[in-house]
């Protein structure tokens, strides 16, 4: 890596320095440096607000006949980054700051005014006492003045920051709890309440509802006795006319099918016997004018209806069994059908 760096120079053997010639260059010259603005500055020409911090490729020269404890002043060259004017300031190496010379004006200077007008207060102070004696005393009797107020200040700071020390933050904390769970509990019992009155509310109504749905019924139940009772229940198993009133239907299809019952356990009986033979299915054939002797046969079948109804089931059977004259009724309603 030496080779390629080439640090090492060659010097020859009647190698003079002094023999070479000095350059002669300007004591104002100047030379381009790399700078931050050191503060906020607003352009004259255009009003452009240049920050602090804002990086600019700068010119920099020494400023002549002007020396601070032996140290050296430099003046900056920058330009507006809007309007390309030149601005320019210098350092302040007595305040260790910077000054602006002209080109713009520097922002938030509040500090710094306030500083210089302490610093010429000061320095008035000064003068007036050294020719005046009396002065001298005023301004230790007024500074021996603001220093008991401050003093005073300072103690009633202390008193309060011991009284605020002994507070006893557990025990608000634990006043706080208990008083936010009694009043969570009331909150509970108070809904609890609201519930139950609800709740009683509806039971009332749904009971209210059921009473007048009872008395509706009831009444229903009793115009309807009211309305069959104009007839006698007997009538209907001797009369077949149809029912008009609606509130009477339903006594007289269960009187109907029990006349069906009893005539199906009487014929089913015979049919399933040895007698079976004798039931001859009709046939079908367009309506003629009834003769005497169906007529009659009809009025048999309807009395032994009349009267297997009017005996318990296991009577009926065997009084059915027994009797003839049942049997040669039926035996004649088949001949008759069969011989027509």
């Amino acid at each position: 890596m030496s080779e390629r760096k080439v640090l090492n120079k060659y010097y020859p053997p009647d190698f003079d320095p002094s023999k070479i010639p000095k350059l002669k260059l300007p004591k104002d010259r100047q030379y381009v440096v790399r700078l931050m603005a050191p503060f906020n500055m607003r352009c004259k020409t255009c009003g452009e607000y240049i920050y602090k911090g804002k990086k600019f490729n700068a010119r920099k020269e020494t400023v002549q006949n002007e020396l601070y404890m032996g140290l050296p002043i430099f003046r900056f060259y920058i330009k507006c980054t809007r309007c390309l004017a030149e601005i320019t300031f210098k350092t302040d190496p007595e305040n260790t700051d910077y000054a602006m010379e002209h080109g713009a004006t520097r922002n938030f200077q509040a500090e710094k005014l306030i500083e210089e007008e302490e610093k010429k207060l000061q320095r008035e102070r000064e003068e007036e006492e050294l020719n005046n004696p009396m002065k001298v005393l005023e301004n230790r009797t007024r500074d021996s003045k603001l220093e008991m107020e401050v003093l005073e200040n300072l103690q009633e700071l202390k008193e309060l920051n011991q009284r605020q020390a002994q507070v006893d933050f557990e025990g608000m904390l634990s006043r706080h709890k208990e008083l936010e769970e009694m009043e969570r509990k009331r909150q509970e019992e108070e809904d609890e309440r609201e519930t139950r009155a609800m709740l009683e509310k509806a039971l009332v109504k749904r009971l209210r509802d059921s009473d007048s749905d009872s008395d509706q019924e009831r009444e229903e139940a009793r115009q309807r006795a009211q309305t069959c009772s104009t007839d006698k229940p007997t009538d209907i198993l001797t009369t077949d006319k149809p029912t008009d009133n609606k509130a009477c239907a339903p006594s007289t299809a269960g009187v109907k099918r029990v006349r069906t019952e009893a005539w199906e356990r009487s014929v089913g009986t015979l049919a399933g016997g040895a007698l079976g033979s004798l039931v001859v299915k009709k046939k079908t054939r367009p309506a003629d004018p009834p003769t005497s002797q169906t007529v009659q046969s009809e009025v048999s079948v309807n009395a032994a209806a009349s009267a297997n109804e009017a005996l318990p089931t296991g009577t009926n059977q065997s009084i059915t069994a027994q009797d003839g004259s049942s049997l040669s009724l039926l035996g004649a309603y088949s001949d008759s059908d069969d011989s027509e």
